[in-house]
């Protein structure tokens, strides 16, 4: 069964007559004007990026579309987003986000001219998204391609942030003298504002220079890259997931074979977004900061995060309400997977402890858009994780840029097609660990689904 609501006539005919064949009790109007949704049911919003000038890269442009989460589980079902979807505003591959319950999409335009505009919109089925509430561009803050995520807190705010770098010399010569105490450190200034999502308007903006301690510095290391703002159960710190590099402090090259340091976070206080300190693992080593998809998340207390780059294979590291990390906590996805170098792509814990992860590992294959791969049901709590078998592996399934996984009670969404292929929605039972094969996802060539809202 093909699905495309693409005719409004004809899903509003339906409707009506959903409408007249049911009771109140059986109807669930979204709020905000968000169309109605059978009891039980939730809209899922398919995310899928275009082909630019190579297979894979995203850069054509993003396109959206919902059904409900019963069609979604159904494979009968088949949609084409790239053919009938609302194409969400982007120079570039969109970053999107979504309301809790998946009524309201969240959207800021990456690069061009329209980089760092805030949009948000109503679901109301197939390609229809309206938009809602007024715009605003965070460009005067952090730039025209922002890195952005919405805070959990309800649907209320969201976090954008960047960072400059610039090499502070002292007055003792240059790397041509052959000396070896012209360079001081790295300085690192981080930006981050905070964006009120329902009344689209600026709360905080802060500017900070970011500190390592003095003898990381005079090695070189230094605070690259940024991202994934995420806030504690006190609501009170908003930590940063933060990746480090290095110069050779003898030449101002850049270092590329050096050790891996204990991973690292930037503290704030909220919502303030004063005070920054550093936080550093003796458990995990590498980058916090993730790329497309949420890397940190708030459970039982504490938040948890995975870290990438880690010479041990990620972990899942944990930050305790004190504010610092929990160094007994030892997570290791090689270790609970009997696998090597593995690498967490993107991850989604459900509200029972047990979480999605999408990793690559020693294993993986090289594919078009580089090795990618698998997926497993991980156990926070017992440290567990297990191989998913009941989604397909394919070389040219793209993870790397990832974005989203929809949570409905203990049930996890997400979609899955190599570049270029259709594929389909999975739901992974995170109590139980079955799978379901949900609605068909049709692709078009060079061109991925970046996940479900």
């Amino acid at each position: 069964m093909k699905i495309q609501y693409s005719n409004f006539k004809i899903f509003a005919f339906s409707a009506l007559l959903l409408a007249f064949n049911c009771s109140d009790d059986d109807i669930n109007t979204a709020p905000d004007g968000g169309g109605t949704l059978e009891e039980g049911t939730r809209w899922i919003t398919v995310a899928a990026a275009r082909m630019g000038e190579e297979a894979g890269d995203g850069n054509g442009g993003t396109l959206i579309y919902s059904i409900n989460s019963d069609d979604a589980k159904d494979p009968t079902v088949s949609i084409e987003p790239f053919e009938n979807g609302f194409i969400a505003p982007s120079n570039r591959t969109a970053r999107l986000q979504s309301s809790e319950d998946g009524n309201t999409i969240f959207n800021i335009s990456y690069a061009g001219e329209t980089g760092g505009n805030y949009t948000k919109y109503t679901v109301e089925g197939g390609q229809n998204f309206t938009p809602t509430g007024s715009e605003i561009s965070i460009a005067p803050y952090v730039g025209t391609a922002p890195r952005w995520i919405k805070l959990f807190d309800g649907d209320q705010t969201g976090s954008a942030v960047y960072v400059n770098t610039e090499d502070q010399l002292n007055d003792n010569g240059t790397p041509e003298d052959e000396t070896d105490d012209f360079y001081s450190y790295t300085e690192a200034k981080i930006g981050v504002v905070t964006l009120d999502l329902v009344n689209s308007s600026i709360n905080e903006f802060e500017e900070h220079v970011v500190r390592l301690t003095p003898e990381e510095e005079a090695l070189g290391y230094y605070i690259s890259r940024i991202d994934m703002p995420t806030l504690n159960e006190a609501g009170d710190k908003l930590y940063i997931g933060a990746r480090l590099s290095k110069i050779n402090p003898a030449t101002l090259e850049s270092d590329s074979d050096y050790e891996i340091l204990g991973s690292k976070t930037i503290v704030l206080d909220y919502p303030s977004l004063l005070n920054p300190t550093v936080i550093t693992s003796t458990v995990g080593y590498g980058n916090t900061n993730g790329y497309r998809s949420i890397n940190a998340f708030e459970y039982n207390g504490s938040v948890y995060q995975a870290n990438q780059s880690d010479p041990n294979g990620s972990h899942i590291l944990k930050i305790d309400a004190d504010n610092e990390y929990d160094n007994t906590y030892d997570f290791s996805l090689d270790d609970a997977l009997g696998t090597q170098d593995a690498y967490i792509l993107a991850w989604r814990p459900a509200a029972n402890g047990k979480a999605v992860v999408a990793y690559r590992d020693a294993t993986s294959i090289e594919g078009v858009a580089g090795a990618q791969g698998f997926f497993a049901l991980v156990d926070l709590n017992a440290k567990t994780a297990t191989k998913i078998t009941g989604i397909p592996y394919d070389p040219d399934f793209y993870l790397f840029q990832y974005q989203g996984f929809v949570v409905d009670g203990t049930d996890i969404y997400l979609t899955q097609a190599p570049v270029g292929q259709n594929g389909n929605i999975y739901i992974v039972d995170t109590v139980t660990g079955d799978v379901t094969v949900g609605a068909e996802l049709v692709n078009v060539e060079g061109s991925h689904f970046i996940g479900v809202f």
